[in-house]
């Protein structure tokens, strides 16, 4: 059986396939797409060897690369990506990345204020069915798609590596646990609480306070001690490939201190929302299960938010949605 994970991010498409019985596989690239004529060429006049090529419809695109490597394109910041060009370009691309023609089961997710709207779920179900020409001489045929709320794949990842790794002394997630899972994307961050195995709906939401609202404030501070303000696809790139450092205006730049700088500020936002809507609650989380890409921005004030919990973070959190999307598909 040929399972699928995939997760369109609006910063990094991941995804995780593979067979149950060959084991899981992961992969990453940027979620900047675009039409190929967009694009221009190298200037020594190599081949784009980053590229991945694809089709929406009967129109070439690039797509698996930086959003800043696309000209007059503007990347999709809003919540209906999921209709975008850009978004069926990058599916795509995630099924050229699997490398296989026939897919059992595609598992995917949809961040919480999304999920909440059955229509949205089916639309997303209906767009991933069935037979897509995927490039001029390739068709991928998937056979069945199941819709999660997002958060929800990180879960089933760090307790399937729980379960690989057992006695950390931290505690052991299973039906009586109540678990939020905080999940900070690129466009959003999402909140889900897991209580007695069920998702409760009052208590999870989506705030847009999230990556990309954080490297923008970082920018600016830049701006304000170097008198240029870098653009977020610079800061995101740099965060992306684990540089220390940008170049402007000729000079190196630590961006480490102005990142935590935004975190403080930002996330303590987003700490307040997620405590608010736990506010129906008649008991405490047990536990606090951070996911996804910006997992690091906010680890503290999420620590912080609930002292007197457990704040815990799957292995290459980047990959933990995607992952437990495969767990899903594998199990069904």
């Amino acid at each position: 059986m040929n399972v699928l994970g995939i997760d369109i991010g609006y910063s990094n498409l991941k995804i995780a396939f593979g067979s149950p019985d060959s084991g899981v596989r992961t992969a990453l690239r940027p979620a900047g797409a675009a039409p190929a004529d967009r694009f221009g060429s190298r200037f020594d006049g190599k081949a784009q060897s980053d590229f991945l090529h694809v089709l929406v419809g009967d129109q070439p695109f690039v797509a698996g690369v930086s959003s800043d490597r696309a000209e007059m394109w503007q990347r999709s910041l809003h919540a209906d990506y999921s209709s975008s060009d850009s978004y069926k370009a990058l599916f795509h691309a995630g099924l050229l990345l699997s490398e296989m023609s026939d897919i059992d089961v595609l598992v995917t997710g949809l961040p919480v204020s999304q999920f909440q709207n059955e229509d949205r779920r089916k639309e997303l179900e209906k767009q991933f069915s069935g037979v897509h020409q995927i490039t001029p001489k390739r068709k991928v045929n998937v056979k069945a798609v199941k819709v999660i709320a997002q958060p929800v794949g990180g879960l089933l990842d760090y307790m399937h590596q729980q379960d690989e790794n057992p006695g950390s002394g931290v505690l052991q997630i299973d039906d009586e646990a109540r678990v939020l899972v905080v999940d900070p994307g690129f466009f959003s961050l999402d909140w889900v609480l897991v209580s007695k195995g069920q998702l409760q709906r009052q208590s999870s939401g989506t705030s847009l306070n999230a990556s990309s609202v954080l490297l923008e404030q970082a920018a600016k501070y830049i701006g304000e001690d170097h008198g240029a303000i870098p653009t977020t696809e610079t800061m995101e790139n740099a965060v992306r490939s684990g540089k220390s450092s940008i170049l402007l205006m000729g000079q190196r730049v630590e961006i480490k201190p102005y990142i935590d700088k935004a975190s403080k500020v930002l996330a303590s936002v987003t700490a307040d929302s997620i405590q608010k809507s736990l506010r129906v609650e008649s008991t405490s989380p047990d536990i606090v299960v951070l996911v996804g890409g910006g997992a690091e921005f906010f680890k503290q004030t999420i620590t912080e938010a609930f002292p007197r919990l457990k704040v815990v973070t799957p292995t290459e959190p980047v990959f933990s949605n995607a992952r437990g999307f495969w767990l899903m598909g594998a199990c069904s």
